[in-house]
């Protein structure tokens, strides 16, 4: 499937952020990704979850939660990376800001997130209710979106590794915290970043199978 890749820059809570979008011919949807701690648009899970799902007719959008001198601050600090109200005002200036880019106003909206982009990715949720139409959550923290889980309308995900323990129970916790529609899918074999032969591949899929089912 032919999809232009471009690099952009986005507004998004008072900031310029740097991001790459595919936008594959005829795209069914878009999905924006909010990256972990200690990650950026740069991610290889996340640029290989990326390449899949555009394959599948979705366009895609990686981003920088964090501006570069942020990034630099924070490789010492290691501190913005778990500012949850910071990068969930990022995500949800994201949203923003292409529900109303031409390129990307017109597709229906998804969010992705890993890790801690995971709690950015429901505050966005439930604060655009009229602009998200999924989420996904791969080896996330939604627990760390605290009470905006309650105001979540957007059918979620919740994808953990069955080696994961810890977060389990805390997707556990999150699903019967959220009004919406919400699936947890434990992938067995799995260890929190789906490093596993052909774990991620199985990420890949329930990914792409909730998108198109909802955008």
């Amino acid at each position: 499937m032919a999809a232009s890749h471009s690099a952009i820059e986005l507004q998004a809570a008072g900031v310029a952020l740097e991001g790459d979008l595919i936008l594959p011919d005829g795209a069914s949807g878009l999905v924006v990704f909010a990256h972990g701690s200690g990650s950026s648009r740069f991610s290889t899970r996340n640029r290989r979850v990326a390449r899949y799902l555009s394959e599948q007719g979705l366009a895609t959008l990686l981003f920088d939660l964090l501006t570069a001198e942020e990034n630099l601050i924070d490789e010492w600090t290691r501190e913005l990376r778990f500012d949850i109200p910071l990068i969930g005002s990022r995500m949800t200036g994201a949203v923003d800001w292409v529900a109303r880019a031409a390129q990307t106003r017109d597709l229906r909206l998804g969010l992705f997130g890993a890790s801690t982009g995971a709690a950015a990715a429901l505050i966005a949720a439930a604060r655009r209710p009229d602009e998200v139409a999924a989420v996904v959550s791969r080896g996330g923290r939604p627990d760390l979106a605290g009470d905006d889980l309650a105001a979540v309308r957007a059918p979620t995900l919740l994808l953990v590794g069955g080696e994961d323990a810890p977060v389990i129970a805390l997707n556990e916790q999150t699903r019967a915290r959220m009004p919406a529609p919400c699936e947890l899918i434990i992938v067995p074999g799995a260890t929190h970043l789906f490093e596993e032969p052909g774990k991620l591949e199985e990420v890949q899929a329930h990914a792409a199978r909730w998108f198109l089912d909802h955008l």
